[in-house]
């Protein structure tokens, strides 16, 4: 004799009744969910979200140390963008930059004219060795000291450079009068100057 399992209990019990089903809500998926946040989000008041960079407290009426670090900002993207076509980065174009201003920088001395960390410069040193823009050579001086200098490869990598960072210079300086520019230029310097000594 076959024993009836529960499932078939259940189908005998239940035959000729009309079953009582409850409507059941439509589960919410987590897209949905995220669409609905979304549209809360994008229904929030205006003045909860920040002025774009030049206006309310990202413009003239903002802390002058974020200022100065939203201008920043805005100027290495820029570079960056202009500099990817060559393969430099703006750290590296520094580094050239520098080398080529103060031949024989030390390792430490050069992180801190560039201002970078001496790891940053060592691994900027060893890819621009690799790819033949700098070497060492004898100092003029002491010949047993070796300094980092450009090769021909890396003075005209860093000429290429140079006249895309000019293009940024000229945006820079564009509606500054010469006295104005002469303003700009003495309020960095003296803010680059005396604030590490009064910290």
């Amino acid at each position: 004799m076959r024993k009836i399992g529960p499932s078939a209990k259940a189908k005998s019990g239940s035959a000729g009744k009309t079953p009582n089903r409850k409507t059941k809500k439509p589960r919410t998926t987590p897209a949905a969910k995220t669409s609905a946040e979304t549209r809360k989000t994008s229904a929030a008041p205006a003045g909860v979200r920040p002025p774009p960079a030049g206006q309310g407290k990202r413009g003239e009426t903002g802390y002058l140390a974020y200022l100065l670090r939203q201008a920043q900002a805005a100027a290495r993207l820029t570079l960056e963008r202009a500099l990817a076509g060559l393969g430099v980065t703006p750290p590296q174009f520094v580094v050239l930059t520098m080398l080529k201003a103060y031949p024989g920088l030390s390792g430490a001395d050069l992180a801190r004219v560039a201002l970078l960390t001496p790891q940053t410069v060592g691994v900027i040193i060893r890819n621009l060795e690799r790819d033949g823009a700098i070497r060492k050579t004898p100092h003029p001086v002491h010949g047993r000291l070796l300094q980092w200098t450009l090769t021909r490869r890396g003075l005209i990598l860093l000429d290429k450079c140079r006249r895309h960072a000019m293009v940024l210079e000229r945006r820079l300086t564009a509606g500054l009068s010469a006295t104005g520019e002469v303003m700009v230029r003495r309020w960095l310097s003296k803010i680059a100057a005396e604030l590490p000594q009064d910290g």
